[in-house]
């Protein structure tokens, strides 16, 4: 679109409330839930909520138009006309913003079943994840199998032991599996183990986490390990504030331009807090998983490098 288009103000603002799960939807996206959030599975440091979006990962986030202008490299006119419905007209749901929104649910961990025999199964036979690594969290009760749909519950507490935080992964092995943290939940306590050693490995998912210690398993309960649920870094600092005797941190996110992203934004909170000795391990494949996989000859996802330049702080690994 070239030259100049004008829009009245009330389109504008028409275009902006745009409710994006039935935008995004109806171009062909598709959506990961995410509590009361949506993710996007092209790039999971973004989530939506009616017509607001944040990117968790560079820390920024507005309403629809500049969503639309990012996703699809459009400029204004171009954002705002589709937004209205372009040459089909299409009538795009409207953000109810005047609906008052609804109060937070308490937290609470799903009712367990009764056995674990389906969360077993998923994670040795399909996830290659080592027998001993599994029950070893079992028994610590941070993952358990839950009674109503069987999907694999991964439990964070605080440091009083008490659950602030539970991710649900499913269990079924066709079609996309489902992946989701419980409202009501603190991201401060998302998935983890402390040891006593003075390092912390940080990943994006529990499987990833789980994965790499299947990878690397010699004297691995020395260490201390966290799982974002995400790329937020909330889970981080708070083990850092808790164990200040971790001086050493290793990320370990997703081999993708996402998590290269994320990467780089901890890697300055990190700075900023005082950390130095900050290094990156990267996955030969897409994650510590798909890693995991090749062991089994299994094809795994290949890596997905960005098209930016990647400059890290930190030093930069392969394993």
């Amino acid at each position: 679109m070239s030259g100049y288009v004008h829009f009245t103000d009330e389109e504008k603002k028409r275009a902006n409330s745009v409710d994006l799960v039935d935008f995004l939807q109806r171009q062909g996206e598709r959506l990961l839930p995410s509590g009361r959030d949506k993710r996007l599975t092209s790039d999971h440091s973004i989530t939506i909520r009616g017509n607001q979006w944040f990117d968790h990962s560079s820390e920024e986030g507005s309403h629809a138009i500049d969503l639309v202008r990012r996703l699809y490299n459009l400029s204004f006119p171009q954002a705002v006309t589709l937004l209205l419905g372009g040459e089909q007209r299409i009538e795009y749901q409207q953000s109810d913003r005047s609906k008052e929104p609804e109060p937070k649910k308490p937290f609470e961990l799903p009712p367990a079943n009764p056995d674990m025999r389906r969360v077993f199964a998923y994670l040795i036979k399909q996830r290659f994840i080592d027998r001993d690594v599994v029950t070893c969290f079992a028994k610590a009760k941070m993952l358990y199998e839950d009674k109503k749909y069987h999907n694999a519950v991964f439990v964070g507490c605080d440091a009083d032991g008490i659950p602030r935080h539970a991710h649900k992964h499913g269990t079924y092995s066709g079609g996309k599996s489902y992946k989701g943290n419980v409202e009501g939940c603190d991201p401060q306590f998302s998935f983890h183990y402390t040891g006593t050693g003075n390092s912390v490995y940080v990943f994006e998912a529990p499987i990833d986490l789980l994965s790499f210690l299947t990878l690397y398993p010699q004297d691995w309960k020395r260490q201390s390990y966290v799982s974002l649920c995400g790329v937020a870094e909330h889970a981080l600092l708070e083990q850092l504030q808790e164990h200040p005797n971790i001086r050493e941190v290793f990320l370990c996110l997703d081999h993708d331009e996402a998590g290269i992203k994320a990467t780089e934004r901890l890697e300055k909170i990190l700075q900023g807090h005082g950390y130095s000795d900050v290094s990156v391990l990267q996955s030969q494949y897409k994650d510590w998983n798909e890693d995991l996989k090749t062991r089994h000859g299994v094809e795994p996802l290949a890596a997905e490098e960005p098209d930016f330049e990647e400059q890290h702080c930190g030093m930069k690994m392969t394993l």
